[in-house]
């Protein structure tokens, strides 16, 4: 079973933040995990790991995970194997729906 902790800053007001990515994260594993742990912290800090291992630092990464990314973090610790549906699809880069000559 695996235990998934979210440290959040009670300064910065990100406890909603915080239960809204641990509500994303039980939607897809559900029984498959142990716990999500909510963590008080001070600082600016916002941290996501399992176990030992940070999958998710704001400072290192560059914000805030949207529940897309996080999932396919969480699945590639815990469950490499495991599809995701939808959050495995690759985002569209743009079709290419011209002729040579630049036509439609």
């Amino acid at each position: 079973m695996t235990d998934i902790r979210i440290e959040y800053c009670t300064q910065c007001n990100w406890l909603l933040r915080a239960t809204w990515l641990a509500g994303e994260v039980l939607s897809s594993f559900g029984t498959d995990l142990a716990s999500v742990t909510l963590v008080p912290g001070t600082g600016g800090v916002f941290t996501i790991a399992i176990g030992d291992e940070v999958i998710w630092d704001r400072r290192r990464d560059g914000g805030f995970p949207d529940a897309a990314e996080l999932k396919r973090r969480v699945r590639d610790v815990a469950w490499p194997e495991r599809p995701l549906g939808h959050a495995d699809r690759s985002r569209p880069t743009g079709s290419d729906e011209t002729t040579s000559d630049g036509a439609p």
